[in-house]
């Protein structure tokens, strides 16, 4: 009777053979939740303790990511123990392959996000750099996410490469249509690894200048001076000659004054060594020479250069405000005119 029973057969499977699927399946399930509640759990107890991050998300990766491709790999097991149709067949392939595939791309995309956020951009102590890097993880996902559906689509019996070649001609009009959108992206690449600035910044490209306040995968903005944001397409900066001032180290400074041709020889001397005085005495200064330059129209003529010890623009302006007071405090002092436009006209009687 026992015998009888366990051999009769419904849906192309005898009895027996449905309960070793139902074993199958019920043992695969509790092995997975043995695994899932006393080693992994351990294990998260166990990583809490340690002051790294690295297994903290490598458990937590396999509890949420790998554990439920087991439980796929159960059911894929237990349906395959049977003798199925090959319409039933073929749909659990799909089903599987597909959840397969989903838990797959979700697991490397979340390890390769964990390793640009808490390994490169941890060392990276440029809170501007790791935004910009940030921007790259939609692009990545998208190339996992596009992967992996080929990868499905491949399984499946679909020949990928023929419609991959099918899409030949289309896929060059494409790529001539979008060789500009292609370009920035390439552009952005260089931005990113070159360095060439970062947000905030300050250059100058062409005749526009400001403040750098987003650097995107097409376009980058900055902040100009008036107030108005101006933006670039990446391919635009790469291709122009782009000046960093916050990378300036220090900024040479030249500028003229011209003293009125009834100045004395003596005080004439005496200048070049006044100006020097008085830019050595300014902080975060450097001098590097005076001269009495040419003879102007109506101006004996200096020229001054010195370096600001700072990037800073305005630092830069507070310090030359402060040389030029002095410079006209010390030359009332000494009797010194500063020269301005006149003509002197002399009449001579025959």
């Amino acid at each position: 009777m026992y015998e009888e029973v366990m051999q009769q057969t419904f849906f192309g499977n005898t009895v027996s053979e449905y309960l070793v699927s139902l074993a199958i399946l019920a043992g695969g399930l509790l092995a997975v939740v043995l695994l899932k509640r006393i080693i992994i759990r351990r294990l998260l107890v166990w990583a809490e303790r340690t002051a790294t991050t690295l297994d903290d998300f490598l458990i937590r990766i396999v509890d949420s990511r790998l554990v439920p491709i087991l439980y796929c790999g159960v059911a894929y097991l237990s349906i395959h123990s049977l003798r199925l149709g090959p319409a039933v067949a073929k749909a659990s392939d799909v089903v599987i392959a597909a959840l397969l595939t989903l838990f797959s791309a979700r697991f490397l995309t979340a390890v390769i996000e964990y390793m640009i956020e808490n390994v490169w951009l941890k060392k990276d102590e440029d809170a501007t750099r790791r935004y910009s890097v940030k921007g790259l993880l939609p692009v990545i996902r998208v190339v996992v996410w596009g992967a992996a559906v080929t990868f499905l689509l491949d399984n499946l019996g679909f020949k990928v490469s023929t419609v991959i070649a099918g899409l030949g001609i289309g896929g060059v009009a494409v790529a001539l249509a979008a060789q500009t959108v292609l370009g920035d992206l390439f552009s952005y690449f260089a931005i990113l690894f070159d360095r060439p600035f970062k947000i905030g910044d300050f250059i100058i490209v062409d005749n526009y200048l400001g403040t750098i306040e987003h650097v995107g995968i097409k376009t980058t903005r900055i902040r100009s001076l008036s107030g108005e944001q101006v933006v670039f397409s990446n391919t635009d900066l790469t291709n122009s000659r782009v000046r960093n001032y916050k990378r300036m180290n220090k900024r040479r400074v030249v500028f003229s004054l011209g003293v009125t041709y009834q100045t004395t020889l003596e005080q004439l001397k005496e200048i070049p060594g006044i100006i020097e005085e008085i830019v050595r005495e300014v902080d975060l200064t450097a001098f590097d020479r005076a001269h009495f330059f040419s003879y102007g129209d109506f101006s004996l003529i200096f020229e001054v250069v010195y370096y600001v010890l700072s990037s800073d623009y305005n630092i830069y302006m507070d310090i030359q405000q402060e040389i030029n007071f002095r410079i006209k405090e010390e030359f009332e002092r000494r009797g010194i005119e500063f020269a301005y436009p006149t003509q002197t006209l002399f009449i001579a009687k025959d």
